[in-house]
């Protein structure tokens, strides 16, 4: 256990190592180029993957059909790890984020780059009409927009509600929905420096057509979202059952 947590702390420090040093060396030619800037990221997500297998024995694997289209991707959150996963698999991602990460250094400039909408969660009904108005502004950034539909972290087997705005970005863009699915949470949790061996996965899962309303919408996006992602964490010897009174 001592042994893995040093590893885990070893990778810590040269994850972030390295985000500087990639972070600066690309810094310009993204500034430039848009395509530059997710390339870079990618390139980035790469290494994490790589750096995380090689050091802390964690492999990774996305599965499913991944989206080369303009759609929205509604993920399960659990970790930074899903993430990176998600970036590093779609060809042109950009994030509906909080927007106190603009100010973070470096990543903060990437993500405006790539256009990734910063949104003030504490407004509500604000901050919903803020991410509509941010949203058809970056209509000119086309690519894979990602939400996560609760808002926030998840600890894995924790039960949380899946907020209205995900379907206001469905009915406003008018484009398919692909729900994502994931157990990477098992492995990274939301907070510490233990890294666990193991298989991280995130599934892409069958789109969800444009058309329905709120409430078929939002039923059907939560069942596939936490049905495969309690499905993920069984197949990887985790009990969701076991965690659900447990905040």
């Amino acid at each position: 256990m001592i042994f893995q947590w040093i590893r885990s702390l070893v990778f810590i420090i040269q994850m972030y190592v390295m985000m500087l040093l990639m972070g600066v060396a690309c810094f310009i030619p993204s500034l430039l180029s848009r395509k530059m800037a997710i390339a870079s990221m990618r390139a980035y997500c790469a290494w994490v993957q790589f750096s995380l297998r090689w050091i802390c024995g964690l492999t990774t694997e996305v599965r499913g059909a991944v989206p080369q289209e303009e759609v929205i991707v509604a993920s399960k959150h659990q970790s930074f790890l899903d993430i990176l996963l998600l970036m590093g698999a779609l060809p042109s991602g950009k994030f509906i984020m909080k927007r106190e990460l603009i100010f973070t250094p470096i990543l903060g400039q990437y993500a405006l780059r790539i256009g990734c909408v910063p949104v003030n969660r504490g407004k509500r009904g604000k901050a919903i009409a803020k991410m509509k108005a941010d949203v058809e502004n970056g209509a000119q950034h086309p690519g894979q927009l990602i939400i996560y539909p609760q808002g926030t972290r998840i600890k894995p087997g924790v039960k949380a509600p899946f907020k209205v705005g995900t379907f206001i970005l469905y009915e406003q863009l008018e484009q398919p929905c692909v729900p994502a699915a994931t157990n990477v949470g098992l492995f990274w949790p939301r907070k510490g420096i233990m890294r666990k061996p193991g298989h991280a996965v995130i599934e892409f899962l069958e789109p969800i057509p444009v058309g329905l309303d709120q409430k078929a919408f939002m039923d059907r996006l939560e069942t596939q979202v936490e049905t495969r992602s309690d499905a993920l964490m069984q197949d990887a010897g985790f009990a969701p059952e076991a965690e659900l009174s447990k905040a």
